[in-house]
């Protein structure tokens, strides 16, 4: 599990495809020594093993599932990517529940200025924008975000000086596209509620008790 505060930009300086997957080739002068093989790194939001680490260096391979569901297939040497490794017992934790399972690709719709911080509009895929609440959290390659406003499956984002900095979403422009992460708290709400309807429990149950809340 993952916590969605980046730990470094790395550089893929690497990638070789075969028939069943691609290797990537991952260069992060901080991170690298941190990473041992079999470590799970969240690269861009996308929960890979670390297969193989020399020096500055670490080498993972994605399925070709997993390339069709993520920008990784859009990867290419020289492009930089948000690392994150998997939290440890006892870590402390700063973000939200990130699983490293990206649910499906973004693109953003607009960027502008407001103050020091950026402002972003993501267009979700249309079954992910269902378990997404004004002020809930959100990951966007992999950076744990806070969901301001929320229109169908449009979303706002703001991103502020020190995540911008941090990160490489401040890299992003019109119509690029994200890997995009829902809360799974939401999922496991909308699955018990689904699932248990039939006993009386329903979104006006968990309305009335406080649960959620109405917009």
């Amino acid at each position: 599990m993952f916590t969605g505060i980046i730990e470094d930009i790395g550089k893929v300086i690497g990638v070789k495809k075969s028939a069943g997957k691609w290797e990537f080739k991952i260069f992060s002068k901080s991170l690298a020594g941190g990473v041992h093989e079999g470590d799970s790194v969240a690269i861009d939001g996308v929960c890979l093993t670390a297969t193989k680490v020399e020096n500055d260096t670490f080498y993972a391979d994605a399925s070709l599932e997993t390339l069709k569901l993520t920008t990784l297939h859009d990867k290419k040497t020289g492009d930089r990517v948000n690392l994150e490794r998997a939290i440890g017992a006892g870590g402390r934790f700063g973000g939200h529940f990130v699983m490293g399972h990206v649910d499906g690709i973004g693109s953003i719709v607009n960027i502008r200025k407001e103050g020091d911080s950026i402002r972003i509009d993501v267009e979700l895929p249309s079954d992910a924008s269902s378990y997404v609440v004004k002020k809930g959290s959100i990951a966007i390659d992999g950076i744990s975000l806070t969901v301001n406003e929320q229109h169908a499956n449009i979303i706002t984002v703001n991103v502020i000086p020190y995540t911008a900095s941090k990160t490489t979403i401040k890299e992003k422009g019109l119509r690029d596209k994200v890997n995009i992460e829902v809360d799974i708290i939401g999922k496991y709400v909308q699955s018990f509620v689904n699932r248990d309807q039939r006993k009386g429990l329903d979104m006006n149950f968990l309305y009335e008790h406080g649960f959620i809340k109405g917009d």
